[in-house]
């Protein structure tokens, strides 16, 4: 069976590190999907107003291994204990595959691109492949009963962000929410916890540094 992606998707991020966790906790993070020229026949997108979020079904395209393996080091729980591959969300995966629920902002008709989808809420790396956009059904995909085994809950409450006005101005103003949204987040790996270390992460063209201390992120840089 072969796959041919039937979009990419532009986001902020051009690198992994910084990436939300999950799709959905940054609902102010917006992207772009873009389809395939083959794919851009505005007939395909009929109906597709009346959904309020989607699935993106998508690839790990900066995580291919050759072989896998069956267990793997969760950073939720320190990198330190191995679960099995298919009770986590790893991209480490025998098949590459992702999937994300998005908030759909809007079905654009682009000049030059045809049929686009403004999404937020997505935890995509920058030219991500799409494979498939299904909607989200809220009678048969939401389950309030469900248990959420060890990822039950959010590992912590959401960091305070200092940034100075004068960093933050270097920040285009619709992208400024949602980068102190994503830096509430924590965006260092969940077991690394050095005070004097100073982080970096690209974002909407910029690179931010900041520091971590306690329940406290502190922006020195943007440039």
């Amino acid at each position: 069976m072969e796959f041919n992606p039937v979009a990419h998707i532009r986001s902020d991020f051009p690198e992994k590190f910084g990436i939300p966790r999950q799709s959905g906790l940054v609902d102010a993070l917006t992207a772009t999907v873009v389809f395939e020229p083959d794919y851009r026949d505005p007939s395909a997108f009929r109906g597709l107003e009346g959904f309020s979020h989607l699935w993106l079904i998508w690839e790990f395209s900066q995580a291919r291994r050759v072989g896998w393996s069956p267990t793997v080091r969760p950073p939720r729980l320190g990198g330190n204990r191995r679960l099995g591959v298919f009770a986590t969300r790893s991209p480490f995966r025998p098949n590459p595959i992702g999937l994300s629920c998005v908030r759909l902002v809007e079905l654009r008709q682009d000049r030059e691109l045809g049929p686009v989808l403004i999404v937020a809420g997505a935890d995509l790396l920058d030219g991500t492949p799409i494979y498939d956009v299904k909607p989200y059904l809220p009678y048969a995909d939401c389950k309030p009963e469900a248990v959420g085994g060890f990822a039950a809950r959010p590992k912590e409450a959401e960091l305070e962000v200092d940034c100075p006005d004068s960093l933050l101005a270097a920040v285009p103003e619709d992208k400024r929410a949602a980068l102190l949204a994503v830096l509430a987040q924590d965006p260092r790996p969940q077991y690394q916890d050095n005070p004097d270390r100073v982080y970096g992460m690209s974002f909407a063209g910029l690179e931010v540094k900041f520091r971590v201390e306690r329940k406290g992120l502190t922006v020195t840089e943007i440039l």
